[in-house]
């Protein structure tokens, strides 16, 4: 690999990350971020696995969109295709986890059959077919969204478990702090916008 490939996915790695973070910037996978961040446990969880989840998803749509939908004419059928993509690997993935961490498996619950249909893990492939990336492009945005998404979900973990234990006023109890945290959080994350220009 040359310097010029590396250095390009370096940048989409940091900038589907940090500067163009889906939760904090498009405001998409919100279901999932507050549903899930109560505890750092399941936010590790969750984050662990949304992201090996974006990235195989992310690799295989690319192989289905450059080598079966495009050659035939298919590309109006990408958002039907690409759920299929990813329903059937969160399916695997759902079964795998429940045989090697059924703990992990019931504290997730619900939050891993939405991983299917999710805003977010839609939006990566199609991003992608989108922009044209090749294969390690791909997967480098895939990561990079992943990690994106997991660090929102351990910084908000991280913040609710303190709240737990402070004053909030009755109001703001519950879900209507953790909107407030989530657009302290956003305000901090337009401090990355244009450090990397794509």
């Amino acid at each position: 690999m040359d310097m010029e490939l590396l250095k390009r996915l370096f940048e989409l790695v940091v900038s589907s990350a940090l500067i163009n973070n889906f939760v904090f910037t498009m405001f998409l996978g919100l279901c999932i971020f507050f549903g899930v961040s109560r505890k750092m446990e399941t936010a590790v969880g969750m984050s662990i696995t949304f992201t090996a989840v974006m990235v195989v998803s992310a690799a295989l749509s690319w192989v289905v969109f450059e080598y079966i939908m495009k050659p035939y004419g298919l590309e109006f059928l990408q958002i039907i295709i690409f759920i299929g993509v990813v329903a059937a690997f969160v399916q695997s993935a759902d079964t795998i986890m429940k045989k090697v961490s059924p703990s992990l498996y019931y504290k997730l619950g619900v939050y891993l059959a939405l991983i299917t249909t999710n805003c977010i893990i839609l939006a990566v492939p199609l991003i992608n077919a989108r922009e044209g990336y090749s294969f390690l492009e791909s997967i480098a945005f895939g990561l990079g969204s992943g990690l994106g998404f997991g660090l929102a979900m351990i910084i908000m973990a991280s913040i609710r478990e303190k709240l737990e234990m402070a004053d909030v006023p009755v109001p703001f109890r519950g879900l209507p702090i953790s909107f407030v945290l989530a657009g302290l959080i956003a305000l901090a994350f337009t401090g990355f916008s244009g450090l990397i220009r794509l």
